[in-house]
């Protein structure tokens, strides 16, 4: 493996990304994600002289749906709440997940 990456980074990675790993996880993640850059590595030996760039793996163009906002049915709007699992005056909670505080914990 050329660039040797360690258990630290990507313990550090993950508690960036708000993730908890045991032990066993993280030298698993650990292998997974060295083995996933040497074969980007790899790439880098590959002869790519004459060959043209690509923006797309299809020749399709505009095969998604206009990006327009829709007035949904109450009918909608209780369905997607029920499915909720904490609401607040029409509203999804979720958890805060950005720490503003000056400690960095």
């Amino acid at each position: 493996m050329a660039s040797k990456i360690t258990e630290q980074q990507v313990g550090h990675v993950a508690e960036l990304a708000k993730l908890e790993f045991k032990d066993e996880e993280l030298t698993k993640f650990t292998t997974q994600l060295g083995s996933i850059i040497d074969m980007f590595e790899d790439l880098t030996n590959v002869d790519t002289e004459g060959v043209e760039p690509m923006t797309s793996a299809s020749d399709r163009e505009n095969v998604m749906r206009e990006d327009k906002a829709v007035k949904s049915s109450k009918e909608e709007t209780d369905a997607l709440l029920n499915n909720a699992p904490d609401t607040d005056d029409g509203y999804i909670k979720v958890p805060a997940i950005i720490d503003e505080s000056e400690d960095g914990e």
